[in-house]
């Protein structure tokens, strides 16, 4: 039930040669601390060390293996979960690859997963989940960004919090590429390249998350009040909706949180 959980962890003195020509059936995370070594995904080739982190995505052919003389030190978080995906784009990760850290020191929520009990108790497994999330959104400000992709992301921010102030009602595309001066298909083309999504996916998910909040701090409100309340005028396309992006409905929402 757990939206991200670990599979498997650990930190390596001297990374050993890895080859999985299958790949692994899990999402990695891997930060090299010391060394170096090569990557190698289909046929392309990395070099990386330290200040680097690398990413593997599940059954992609991957190998890697330490070049350099001295010990190659390694941390690494296997997991899965329905909201991986989401997550991953959220940080501007698509792909298996490599990626640049913005200070060589320890993801401090890596470093907290492997701090916990080697356990497989359901306090210690929550725990995991907890910082494991915590680690997939400190991604977004630690990874070194393109320069053409923070600027462009830079500029559509006027228009994400347009959004989220207006997630009450219905906004045409036409309205929201007349916030930054620029056309609707070049306003979805922003949206593409910056936030992974088109601009409809993209509120839809605004206003599932804002209802959640609502089923929180409103638990006497109808469902239908709900929906009104972020922009849905249906009340049964805002179920389809919410079971599309969550995997649940939303009385399966309220009854997992203990809400009804």
């Amino acid at each position: 039930m757990l939206p991200l959980y670990a599979t498997t962890l650990g930190f390596w003195e001297h990374q050993p040669e890895t080859i999985r020509p299958a790949g692994f059936p899990d999402y990695q995370i891997h930060q090299i601390h010391e060394g170096k070594g090569e990557l190698i995904i289909h046929e392309s080739r990395y070099l990386v060390g330290p200040g680097d982190v690398f990413f593997l995505f599940p059954d992609i052919p991957h190998s890697y293996a330490p070049i350099s003389g001295k010990e190659w030190k390694v941390s690494w978080v296997s997991f899965n979960g329905r909201e991986v995906g989401q997550m991953l784009l959220y940080a501007g990760i698509r792909e298996s690859g490599p990626a640049r850290l913005k200070e060589d020191q320890w993801l401090n929520p890596l470093k907290q997963i492997l701090m916990l009990p080697d356990s497989n108790e359901l306090e210690t497994n929550l725990a995991r989940s907890k910082h494991l999330y915590a680690l997939l959104l400190d991604l977004k400000r630690k990874l070194v960004s393109p320069l053409n992709e923070a600027h462009e992301l830079e500029r559509i921010k006027p228009v994400l919090r347009y959004i989220e102030s207006n997630l009450h009602r219905t906004l045409p595309l036409k309205e929201l590429a007349e916030i930054i001066s620029v056309s609707p298909q070049y306003l979805c083309r922003l949206f593409q390249k910056t936030i992974h999504d088109r601009p409809v996916t993209y509120i839809n998910k605004q206003r599932i998350n804002l209802s959640k909040q609502l089923m929180f701090n409103g638990r006497d409100k109808k469902m239908y009040e709900i929906a009104q309340l972020v922009g849905f005028d249906n009340a049964s396309y805002f179920c389809l909706v919410f079971k599309r992006l969550t995997g649940m409905s939303p009385e399966q929402f309220k009854q997992l949180h203990g809400l009804d």
